[in-house]
């Protein structure tokens, strides 16, 4: 058991206490942790509440997680105490995801849930938690969906905690990751309708990781085919626009592959792909 922080406002301290009792009344949990700002406050918490005898925690390794993003995950589930149970998941060699169709989340989660559910079963574990918070039920969120049929808890959510909550908590704790910028997954960068294959995963890794290199935190590579828009902040363009920057981007980008480099004078905006999606298409697959 970790020490006993000192939480900052009377709010946040009682949804901390919540969360807490939320997790005990769980007593042995299947946590599936991605290494991102949401599931590492919930790994601490739990190992902190449980102990990590009464936590397995299990990550999905596939081409569509960045390889910079896995060993972060493996290095924060060392320090918080955890015994990391790495899954090999190979979702791209199903139809209905690699198709890249709007329920694709849905059908990823359906995978990982899954196994989830057999760990559990093998262990006699017999709750599953992850780390949706309070704001993910206003986004489009098909693995939610995935989430009430394979009855997963959410107890960030049921915590009322939302991501400002647990980027505060986060820096009470002491968490890397409270400043963390959201790193959802590489096939989220990928245009609905065109295949998600494991090379086009790795165009993506490789370009953004490039990218970081000019001093870019928050940002995005969509892919279209052959044409990769680059979303970031406004007040970066500069970062980007400017000799030699721009001319070692398009020379970068276009070796992997591509054919247009594109700026979006939009800038960045999380999940900009499900702009495509009509109201009617997204409530069908929530």
């Amino acid at each position: 058991m970790g020490p006993i922080p000192t939480i900052g406002s009377v709010d946040l301290r009682k949804k901390y206490n919540s969360l807490k009792k939320i997790l005990s009344d769980l007593q042995k949990v299947v946590l599936a942790y991605s290494g991102g700002v949401d599931s590492t406050l919930l790994l601490k918490v739990a190992v902190d509440t449980l102990g990590p005898e009464n936590v397995i925690v299990c990550i999905a390794v596939s081409p569509s997680l960045a390889q910079s993003q896995h060993k972060q995950a493996v290095k924060l589930a060392q320090k918080i105490g955890a015994t990391l149970k790495e899954l090999d998941l190979d979702e791209v060699s199903d139809p209905n995801y690699s198709a890249n169709k709007a329920d694709r989340c849905f059908h990823c989660k359906s995978h990982l849930f899954s196994i989830l559910a057999d760990i559990a079963k093998q262990e006699n574990f017999s709750n599953i938690i992850c780390g949706h918070n309070l704001d993910d039920a206003d986004d489009y969120r098909p693995g939610s969906r995935a989430a009430e049929v394979f009855k997963i808890r959410s107890p960030l959510a049921e915590a009322q905690m939302t991501k400002d909550d647990i980027r505060q908590l986060s820096r009470q704790l002491d968490l890397p990751t409270a400043e963390l910028p959201a790193s959802p997954c590489l096939a989220s960068r990928i245009s609905y309708g065109l295949e998600i294959t494991a090379q086009r995963l790795k165009q993506i890794e490789q370009a953004e990781e490039f990218l970081k290199q000019f001093g870019l935190v928050e940002f995005r590579l969509r892919h279209h085919d052959q044409l990769a828009r680059i979303e970031l902040n406004p007040e970066d363009f500069e970062k980007v626009m400017t000799e030699p920057a721009r001319s070692k981007i398009i020379e970068k980008i276009k070796s992997l592959g591509f054919k247009f480099v594109t700026l979006d004078l939009q800038g960045f905006r999380s999940g900009s792909l499900n702009e495509m999606l009509d109201n009617d298409e997204k409530q069908r697959n929530l």
